[in-house]
């Protein structure tokens, strides 16, 4: 075989090689982070009159003013970054920021304190989880009463990936986990703070009375609990399908979800409603929706250990 016949060979295997790594791997749209929008919302003079700037996953560009946010560009991405509006108040909360991995930029995801003080009026504080998500989240926040139900989690799909693919790091600087929610005294939660990733496939339909109900069709649920100094690259979590409640990897977080402090969605009415779980999906089932959540802790609402912190990029589903 001739020198230039072994080039042209090399040549079209190393593009079929290319194209079928290509082919197997799907980068979710925007879940490389290297663009944000930035928002700059100048807070309420009664809560300190701050300028603050609060940061979104999509086409790089502004979104300025105190104001409800929309996704932009087509972006699937929602995060715990709001623009809150309490009797007028005008407050913000800032958990996820651009940071920097490789040459390019990463999602990082805190869990602080965010204080609100009013002399005379109120003074309070509440902890704050870093999320980024798909779906979206209604603004102006208006109250700290059932957080869940200001998300409309997971966003269209129907095809059946083998895993979540992604680079992350992990740091908590341990000590207890607290809970905080500013109308009550700050408490000690039994347990190791924990960052977390959930993804969940759905097959959903409603009902006449705009109540949205599911079959699970895929679940992976994984906790970061070790810290690593160094970024884990390209770390592939295999998502299960079917009934993996007698399974040996099975854990209680991976069970079927519904009422207030489940996931919810927007139905057709515009009203963002508890996604009721019905059961395990068969495994001739395709999704129509896919839930993908990452937090900087796992403990629920207002409960994790001050400082954790997750970055996270490069998410891609695998086929």
């Amino acid at each position: 075989m001739s020198c230039e016949l072994k080039a042209i060979l090399l040549g079209v295997f190393s593009t079929l090689f290319s194209f079928s790594v290509w082919a197997e791997e799907e980068l979710i749209k925007f879940g490389n982070f290297d663009s944000w929008i930035t928002r700059t919302i100048k807070e309420s003079v009664i809560v300190g009159g701050k300028t603050q700037t609060l940061y979104e996953i999509g086409p790089k560009g502004t979104y300025d003013g105190a104001r409800a946010y929309t996704n932009q560009g087509g972006s699937p991405w929602g995060s715990s970054n709001v623009y809150a509006k309490v009797y007028g108040v005008v407050k913000t909360n800032i958990s996820v920021y651009p940071d920097t991995h490789r040459d390019g930029q990463c999602a990082k995801l805190c869990t602080h304190i965010v204080s609100c003080k009013a002399v005379g009026i109120v003074n309070i504080s509440v902890l704050a989880s870093g999320s980024i998500f798909l779906g979206s989240l209604t603004e102006p926040i208006t109250g700290t009463s059932d957080p869940m139900s200001k998300m409309n989690s997971g966003v269209p799909f129907n095809r059946k990936p083998k895993a979540l693919k992604f680079d992350y790091k992990y740091f908590s600087p341990g000590g207890d986990r607290i809970r905080e929610t500013g109308f009550s005294r700050r408490q000690t939660v039994a347990g190791k703070d924990r960052g977390q990733v959930i993804c969940l496939l759905q097959k959903r339909w409603e009902d006449a009375d705009g109540n949205i109900h599911a079959l699970r069709v895929g679940t992976m649920y994984h906790y970061f609990s070790e810290n690593t100094p160094d970024w884990k690259e390209g770390q592939t979590f295999t998502i299960h399908y079917g009934d993996i409640s007698r399974e040996s990897f099975y854990q209680g977080g991976m069970g079927l979800m519904s009422g207030e402090t489940g996931f919810h969605a927007l139905n057709s009415k515009g009203k963002c409603v508890p996604i009721q779980e019905e059961g395990w999906a068969g495994p001739e089932e395709a999704p129509t929706h896919i839930i993908l959540k990452f937090d900087s802790s796992s403990g629920g609402a207002y409960v994790g250990t001050i400082g954790n912190t997750l970055w996270v990029d490069n998410v891609k589903l695998v086929y």
